[in-house]
């Protein structure tokens, strides 16, 4: 089920399919495969990255992201908002609603606000709905979202869940499969990634990072 989901570290993945659809590349390296589809979450530096975009990017990839993380790249971009369904080069994406309830930078400042409008999505390839939450809490939304079969959770604390509430997001979202994300790349402790294992009530893969 998984076997065409590779983790690149950090919140970073690419999916093959019938295209190659990478999410917020961050350090992936050189010699990746040519993108189809950039999904980027928000512009923080380790999600918005402009050359790491540009070493998958082709004449043909199309960026999906928010306008703020859209500034800072160049090539075909489609901007969206929390809400949004747009399909492009014929893989349905959801931009999803991604925000912080309880992860401050200081006193009634968290480090993702809702009202920037940050996202997350839900890509639809070959009948497979893919959950990549981005940075977020365990927020209501998630109990809006539909017949998940993999789910990307972070997993991290201090900016995004920690992994007990992770856990309790994949209790909400039930997807077939999580994966947790938000280690790797010196960001975050596999130690986390083994409590939301430990804990979660769906089955839980540990990817290996590539």
């Amino acid at each position: 089920m998984l076997n065409h989901i590779h983790w690149l570290g950090h919140d970073a993945f690419r999916v093959d399919g019938p295209r190659t659809v990478y999410f917020d590349p961050y350090e992936i390296g050189e010699g990746r495969p040519e993108a189809d589809l950039i999904l980027i979450s928000h512009d923080h530096f380790d999600h918005c990255s402009p050359e790491d975009v540009e070493s998958i990017q082709g004449a043909s990839t199309v960026i999906v992201t928010i306008k703020a993380a859209a500034e800072k790249l160049s090539g075909t971009t489609r901007i969206v908002e929390p809400g949004d369904a747009i399909t492009v080069r014929g893989i349905e994406v959801e931009a999803v609603p991604a925000y912080n309830v309880n992860k401050f930078r200081s006193p009634g400042e968290p480090f993702h606000p809702q009202d920037a409008g940050h996202v997350g999505f839900v890509v639809t390839m070959d009948g497979q709905r893919i959950y990549h939450a981005g940075d977020t809490d365990h927020i209501p939304e998630m109990g809006d979202l539909e017949a998940i079969d993999v789910a990307l959770l972070p997993v991290s604390g201090v900016y995004v869940m920690t992994a007990e509430e992770a856990i309790e997001a994949a209790r909400t979202i039930e997807p077939d499969v999580a994966v947790p994300m938000h280690v790797g790349r010196g960001i975050g402790s596999p130690d986390a990634a083994a409590a939301f294992k430990d804990g979660a009530p769906v089955d839980v893969v540990i990817l290996e990072m590539e």
